[in-house]
């Protein structure tokens, strides 16, 4: 059982998603604010967050932000702004995923379920490799944690199954539309998420980010993964 925050000030909207999530096994906690939600989050360290985008005494954006220094929690971000530049936004700040309202409560479950699969902190029969290293770069796929230069480095969780994806195809470059495929599990979506988490990566692993030497950019194809040398 996974303890997941809902945080809409609609009440129906928190109804519905707490009945389609109760079924899968999960403890559904609830906040119609933004100021309620940030107490409830502080206090019982939920394993997920379903956040909407515009909240009442603070937005969305702001307590995503919030949450994001404070843990790694993952976060699904609700959002009736079907812009691609609204959605950019949610997860520059730090949103694992989004879903655009009016949305399928089963759609929603069944990202929170692929996503919880994902902050799982367990081996896999298959697991290639529970360490993978590169120069200064040490990631931990038992514990999903990274470390650069001996420093811990505070990454979401797809930030995380992006980089070990990557790095474990190292020097193969791939589209926006495989990394989602293969490290998103989508069969369709917005490109611009797989944009954005590498900005991110880039902004944490690189030494510098205008001019990365380990994520990089294949023109007219997509990203690539080099190692150090």
């Amino acid at each position: 059982m996974h303890r997941i925050l809902v945080v809409d000030d609609d009440e129906t909207v928190r109804e519905v998603v707490r009945r389609y999530l109760s079924r899968e096994g999960h403890q559904v906690l609830e906040a119609g604010t933004g100021p309620d939600a940030l107490a409830i989050f502080r206090e019982q360290r939920p394993d997920l967050v379903v956040l909407d985008l515009m909240l009442p005494g603070s937005d969305g954006l702001e307590l995503c932000r919030t949450m994001r220094a404070e843990s790694t929690v993952g976060v699904i971000m609700l959002t009736a702004l079907g812009l691609e530049s609204d959605r950019v936004v949610g997860l520059e700040q730090g949103a694992d995923d989004y879903v655009v309202k009016p949305f399928s409560p089963k759609e929603l479950t069944l990202r929170v379920t692929r996503l919880l699969q994902r902050l799982e902190p367990v081996i896999l029969a298959d697991e290639p490799e529970l360490r993978l290293t590169d120069g200064d770069l040490i990631i931990d796929t038992r514990a999903r944690t990274v470390h650069r230069d001996g420093e811990p480095l505070n990454l979401t969780g797809r930030e995380f199954d992006l980089l070990a994806f990557l790095i474990r195809h190292a020097g193969q470059a791939f589209t926006r539309k495989e990394l989602l495929e293969r490290v998103w599990d989508w069969s369709f979506g917005d490109d611009s998420t797989v944009t954005v988490h590498v900005r991110r990566l880039r902004e944490k692993i690189e030494q510098d980010p205008s001019q990365p030497r380990r994520l990089v950019t294949v023109w007219g194809r997509g990203y690539r993964y080099d190692r150090e040398g």
